[in-house]
Order: C-alpha cells, then sequence, then structure tokens
C-alpha cells in the first residue's frame, strides 16, 4: 500500500500588512483563518471587524506586522452604504428581525438634506445594541440575543462627511419606502448602523442598513486590495505591504541617529523629536530598518513597541 500524498511545506509569508476586499457573508474571523493559511503562519491579526454582511477593506498584519494593527485600529474609515427608510430592525441592519414599519410615500430632498446635516459632525451615538461592547463582561450581542434589553452609553464620534449620493422609492414588506445610498468618512468606533438607526428615527419613519462597503481605513483604500479568490495565484512574498511601507503610508515618521537606534534598542529613552505630538510615530534606523512605534506625547520618547531589539 503506497503511503499518502503529502502537501509541499510552504514557507510562511513575510511580515507586513495585507488589504483584503472583504466578501459578503464572511465574518472578519473566517477571513483570518483563510489568510493563516494561505500565510502557513498562525501569526495574522486584523485591525477592525467587519460585520458579515459587509464588503471591502480589512486590513491583516501578518508575523510581526500584526504589533501595528493596534495603532490603525484607531484609524478614520470611509463607507459607501445604502440606509433604508422605512423599517426598523433589531439590528439596526438587514441581518436583524424587522420590528416596525411605516409607508415613506413623500420624503423631500430637503428635509432629508436637513435630518443628514443634523447627523454631521461632532455628536455622542449610542452604539448598536448588538455590538461587541462588553456589559459586565459579556459581549453586548450576546445579551440581546439571550433575550435580554441592552442600554449602551452614548459615546463621543465625529462624523466628517456624511454625504447623499442618491435616493430612489422601493417597495418593502408591502409599503413604499425610500433607499438612501450615502458615502460617509468617520472617527473610528463610529457605528454606521446606528447612523441608519438614527437618520430614521430623526424622519420618524424609521431606519435600517441594507448595504455597507468600507472603502478606506486610515491610509489604506480599495485599489490596494486583493479579493479572497486572487490570493493563491500570487507569489506570497509579493503580497503584504511591508512594516516600513506600511509605517510611512499610515503614520509620522522619525529618523533616528544611530546612538538613538541602539539607546531604543536597549529599552531606553531618547528626547522626543516634536514633544506633545498625539499620534504614534515610526521610528526609523539609518539602515532605514523600522525599529520601534514612538510615543512622543512627553519631553521623552517612549516605546509602544520595538521591532528591532539591540543585537538584532
Amino acid at each position: 500500500m503506497s503511503a499518502p500524498t503529502q502537501r509541499p511545506r510552504r514557507d510562511p509569508a513575510p511580515d507586513g500588512l495585507l488589504i483584503i476586499d472583504k466578501p459578503d457573508g464572511w465574518t472578519s474571523h473566517d477571513v483570518v483563518a483563510k489568510v493563516r493559511y494561505l500565510a502557513a503562519t498562525r501569526k495574522v491579526g486584523h485591525a477592525g471587524t467587519l460585520d458579515p454582511m459587509a464588503t471591502g477593506v480589512l486590513v491583516l498584519g501578518i508575523g510581526r506586522a500584526t504589533k501595528l494593527l493596534t495603532f490603525l485600529v484607531g484609524a478614520d474609515k470611509a463607507y459607501d452604504a445604502t440606509i433604508r427608510l422605512g423599517a426598523t430592525s433589531v439590528t439596526d441592519d438587514a441581518d436583524g428581525e424587522i420590528t416596525a414599519t411605516t409607508a415613506v410615500s413623500e420624503l423631500s430632498p430637503r428635509r432629508l438634506g436637513a435630518a443628514v446635516a443634523a447627523l454631521t459632525g461632532e455628536l455622542l451615538q449610542v452604539p448598536s445594541a448588538v455590538s461587541a461592547i462588553k456589559v459586565d463582561g459579556r459581549r453586548a450581542y450576546a445579551r440581546v440575543r439571550g433575550g435580554e434589553e441592552v442600554a449602551l452609553a452614548p459615546r463621543p464620534v465625529t462624523i466628517s462627511r456624511f454625504e447623499i449620493v442618491a435616493t430612489r422609492e422601493v417597495v418593502a414588506h408591502g409599503i413604499p419606502m425610500v433607499d438612501v445610498d450615502v458615502s460617509v468618512e468617520v472617527s473610528s468606533g463610529t457605528y454606521v448602523r446606528a447612523l441608519a438607526r438614527d437618520l430614521g428615527a430623526a424622519l420618524g419613519v424609521g431606519g435600517h442598513l441594507i448595504a455597507l462597503r468600507r472603502t478606506r481605513v486610515g491610509a489604506f483604500e480599495l485599489d490596494a486590495a486583493h479579493t479572497l479568490a486572487s490570493l493563491s495565484d500570487v507569489a506570497p512574498e509579493a503580497l503584504p505591504i511591508t512594516p516600513l511601507a506600511a509605517c510611512a503610508a499610515a503614520f509620522a515618521t522619525r529618523h533616528l541617529s544611530e546612538s538613538e537606534a541602539r539607546a531604543i534598542g536597549f529599552g531606553q529613552r531618547v528626547p522626543s523629536a516634536l514633544p506633545g505630538r498625539r499620534e504614534p510615530v515610526a521610528a526609523l534606523g539609518p539602515d532605514g530598518r523600522l525599529v520601534a512605534m514612538l510615543d512622543e506625547s512627553g519631553p521623552a520618547a517612549r516605546t509602544h513597541v520595538v521591532f528591532a531589539p539591540a543585537g538584532s
């Protein structure tokens, strides 16, 4: 009896960021699992979940680049979305049970525009009750699915752009409704589902999200994204954006002297180049290597994470 055929072992993909165009129906965890297999490493993570119904930009980190993900989670994001006015959903999106409907036969552009304008800028937003926010140690969505009522506290968010692209009349659940295509740019932590809910509430007709596509996370846009179907056709070494290139695109950078790079590699502090800046700073050594991510909020720079320890 012949021995079973063994698949050839693959070398792990190099460290870096991988931008995926997440397909509809996949969870973010599904995508991570797929890339772990293709990249031949378990060290893969993502910088911000997308709901299964959502598509678009999902930023993954491979190898040591997973250390960059924590700094990208807080990046602003852009979305194209469709809001259905006239129906309320228990999840504020199309995946949830419809709890109320209202016929929307007339909706003036002026009234709609005013409601959108009122939801633009710095706001206090109540997250969707089925979010992943923890309430007394349990995810809010788990409590809702268990039959509990969940009331989440409002959170400050910034809606820097909320633009109406198109509107159209539709018939859903047997009554007339209006679908509104929008483009939005929002701060981290904003729920576009909640924005749809709040727009419907402001107009007195109810609303929920029926389509969502993330088009940008920080500096990373859809044109840099790979589809899952295309990954197996590309050489692994050609896939990730190197940590150095990722930092150049996404963060402020600082070029270190040889002595500064050595000090940081030993865990020591160096003077801040621009004391008071709040954003993380990518520190580069004289040889061009990524040495560390720095916090320069004080007079002395401290390390968030070190990529090139002394002696490496």
